[in-house]
């Protein structure tokens, strides 16, 4: 649902409270957090869409990838997950094996087991995961942490919505397509075990709300504004020409709606940002990087830290005082 119907429809409704709910619906999070013990907590997400690609056995790797990714943003660890698919009753039952496969193997590199799981008869095929995770109480990561003066750095390009949307309407360049499909089957893990290594303020991943959409939750909970520089945003192979050539997905337009200043929401797009560009900034990632930040003077030993496991890292803005988010 794009983050308007979904406001819309989270509005009604209380949330729960407890104790050892350390993260719940309030704080708008990848996932709840749920302490067991004064040095343990679960951390549980669920996420689960339709084919992006036409491979059944990537789609389910990208799908667990996807999945998997809130437990990597909060800081935690992969122990178990359960399977949620739909799937049509006229296709044959080995399609749904080899996306099951898909989502194992990936569960599998993370450390993790899938533990069963629950299917459904639907006339669209749809797959993602449960996930139960493990962190320490007092390390996760939330959205609400960004402090003035802190450095923001991202993990992985931009432009998976745009490319898998060409795909689909089948003018994606082979080479712009591995790309991506490379990007939507790479874990967060090592990028998470690289950020508790150096100790960061804020932290959640890149999805269907895209770059802003992420970055406007994170402002409004920390209370402060991001300031992102658009010429360091990176971007994927081919994104900026999907994007030119009109290849973007409906929920690009349903963030930018919803988050642009313009109708009311919290992002600054200055004009001298070109219209491709923006969209891109807006656009819906699938397994998207981890958008981070980090006190300045931490910043040298978060590069060492993605440098000594070939991991890239960009830095693409800052922690300014005031509200919202400002894209120069």
């Amino acid at each position: 649902m794009g983050p308007a119907a979904l406001a819309q429809v989270l509005r009604p409704l209380t949330p729960h409270t407890h104790p050892d709910l350390l993260v719940g619906l309030q704080t708008s999070d990848d996932a709840a957090v749920f302490r067991l013990s004064a040095d343990r907590a679960i951390i549980q997400t669920v996420d689960f869409f339709p084919p992006v690609v036409d491979d059944p056995f990537t789609y389910g790797a990208i799908a667990a990838a996807n999945s998997m990714s809130d437990v990597y943003a909060m800081g935690g660890e992969v122990l178990l997950a359960l399977n949620i698919a739909a799937f049509p009753s006229d296709l044959p039952g080995e399609i749904l094996s080899a996306i099951f496969e898909g989502g194992a193997s990936k569960v599998g590199e993370a450390g993790g087991i899938i533990a069963g799981g629950h299917t459904v008869t639907d006339p669209e095929p749809k797959y993602g995961l449960c996930v139960t995770g493990s962190i320490h109480p007092d390390q996760i990561l939330t959205k609400a942490g960004a402090k003035e003066g802190d450095a923001l750095f991202l993990t992985k390009p931009l432009g998976t919505g745009a490319i898998t949307t060409a795909m689909k309407n089948g003018a994606a360049a082979p080479e712009h397509a591995a790309a991506a499909i490379e990007s939507m089957l790479t874990l967060n893990l090592a990028a998470s075990e690289a950020v508790r290594q150096v100790g960061i303020n804020a932290c959640t991943d890149i999805t269907g709300f895209g770059l802003l959409g992420h970055a406007s939750e994170v402002a409004a909970k920390s209370g402060v504004r991001l300031r992102i520089q658009a010429a360091a945003v990176p971007l994927l192979p081919g994104a900026v020409e999907s994007a030119a050539a009109g290849h973007l997905p409906g929920g690009m337009q349903r963030n930018r709606t919803h988050f642009g200043v313009e109708t009311g929401g919290a992002v600054t797009v200055l004009p001298s940002v070109g219209a491709d560009l923006n969209a891109l900034l807006y656009d819906p990632e699938t397994s998207g990087g981890l958008l981070l930040t980090v006190p300045v003077e931490r910043s040298a030993a978060l590069r060492s830290a993605f440098a000594a496991v070939d991991l890239p890292l960009w830095e693409i803005g800052d922690i300014v005082p005031g509200v919202g988010v400002l894209v120069e």
